[in-house]
């Protein structure tokens, strides 16, 4: 919703917005912007009367701006479909759609695109970095040799409004006769609205049969999930990307990266397309799980918009990354401190075992809050114990929601067992700035883990070991 805000305002809008918070980045990027941040939920928010209210997917029915916008009649729309008719519709889409690596898959793909001089427009669910922001209109010029401007944009499979219960990424593909897809993954997630594995994947086998036979859909062939339904459901040209080494089944894939042992702080895979060497490509960014978001990034905008592995390479070189995916906060007294929006499992242990890539000697601090719908279930109790393997130490926080039923709840303290001296469950925030306060050493690395604000820990963390150099 922010992202979109800051679409709206671009488009030359009086933009303002309802929420419980506006927590960084993206509260304080939007004030920089103009946007109208309104805390909490006012029916006279709705005053002087707006030509469109745009309702997020957290909003219920219930709520009283969303009462009283129903009441007013006026002209409402999810955040997805005022994508699709304002922006989508007059450009050619490329949409990025998983599990995982949604947010810098787009990222990447609108830094390359944004490079080569195509003047994309982007929609991103977090904050870029070296990007003029979050989401962009793009200059639109249609160029004859590659048709009409590239719209980048981050396909989620959350529920688009209370009012239109399908998945948001519904409303990206079907647009246009030649959009491009990239499927990244498929693992359950959503417990609240996907209640097991089966319906997860139904929403992933409607968004690979909505693409149009003319477009292209790159897809990661080592997801047995994601190469499955894409297999089966597929109407569209697939381009198949993989590591080397990776099982991939019966498909082989065009786009082939191998990675090359970290020198120096840089992290680097040689490329191949066809079986023809595209070169070594280098990365920002840690971890195996980063170097597919590349090749998928890369496959896409050379096979959709024309623009060459050469190119890619030089504009990937320059990529900083999104704020909050292994994004250093600060390294006080010697101890380098991340935020990661890493909950799930998976991403737990990618992020983990990135961060010990690019940090290979001091001690690993794991300090992670469950705090998403599926992350405080027991969905992934047994999953957990196997994703904090890369780290030394493991503090884990109280649940961040409240109204999970007892008999569901991720039982932290059996997963501090289960991990084993290293681990303990902690009472609060302020307990586990002391505790790693206390215990750090130059040279260590912490990674805060968290999709919200995590009470303040980020600053509370900095400044006490800050305080420690006085």
């Amino acid at each position: 919703m922010g992202a979109l805000a800051a679409l709206l305002r671009e488009e030359g809008n009086e933009v303002s917005g309802s929420d419980a918070a506006f927590d960084p980045p993206i509260g304080p990027m939007l004030q920089g912007l103009g946007i109208r941040c309104l805390t909490g939920y006012d029916p006279g928010h709705l005053q002087p009367r707006p030509e469109l209210v745009v309702v997020g997917n957290a909003i219920r029915s219930s709520n009283a701006e969303a009462q009283e916008a129903e009441r007013l009649g006026l002209a409402r729309a999810s955040m997805s479909a005022t994508i699709r008719q304002r922006f989508l519709s007059k450009r050619r889409p490329l949409v990025v759609a998983g599990t995982h690596g949604k947010t810098t898959t787009t990222a990447m793909s609108a830094w390359i695109l944004w490079r080569a001089g195509l003047e994309p427009g982007w929609f991103i669910g977090g904050v870029p970095k070296g990007l003029p922001g979050s989401a962009a209109m793009g200059g639109g010029r249609v160029r004859p040799d590659r048709g009409r401007a590239p719209f980048v944009v981050e396909g989620d499979e959350y529920d688009a409004v209370y009012w239109a219960k399908h998945p948001k990424f519904l409303d990206y593909v079907g647009v246009t006769p030649d959009e491009v897809a990239i499927l990244t993954s498929i693992e359950h997630d959503h417990i609240d609205i996907y209640p097991d594995a089966g319906s997860y994947e139904e929403a992933f086998r409607a968004f690979v049969r909505r693409m149009p036979a003319g477009g292209l859909l790159v897809c990661d062939a080592h997801d047995a999930r994601a190469r499955a339904v894409v297999s089966t459901e597929a109407k569209a040209r697939v381009a198949w990307y993989a590591l080397d080494g990776d099982d991939t089944g019966e498909q082989t894939p065009g786009w082939l990266g191998a990675p090359v042992a970290p020198t120096d702080g840089t992290f680097a895979f040689d490329l191949f397309a066809g079986g023809v060497s595209c070169g070594r490509f280098f990365l920002k960014m840690p971890g195996r799980h980063n170097i597919r978001n590349a090749i998928a990034a890369i496959a896409a905008c050379a096979e959709g918009f024309g623009v060459s592995p050469s190119d890619a390479r030089g504009h990937l070189a320059s990529f900083e990354g999104v704020r909050r995916r292994q994004d250093l906060l600060g390294q006080p007294r010697g101890v380098f401190v991340y935020d990661d929006f890493a909950h799930h499992p998976t991403a737990v242990d990618e992020t983990l075992r990135a961060l010990r890539a690019r940090h290979p000697t001091g001690g690993l601090w794991a300090v992670f809050e469950p705090r998403s719908a599926t992350a405080c279930r027991s969905i992934h109790q047994e999953a957990y114990v196997s994703s904090f393997a890369a780290a030394d130490h493991v503090l884990l926080a109280p649940l961040g929601r409240s109204n999970v039923p007892e008999g569901e709840r991720l039982d932290l303290d059996r997963l501090a067992h289960d991990l084993g001296p290293r681990a303990r469950a902690m009472p609060s925030v302020p307990a586990i700035v002391a505790e790693i306060a206390s215990g750090s050493r130059r040279g260590d690395c912490v990674a805060i883990l968290s999709n919200g604000a995590f009470g303040g820990i980020h600053r509370m963390l900095l400044d006490a070991l800050e305080a420690l150099n006085d």
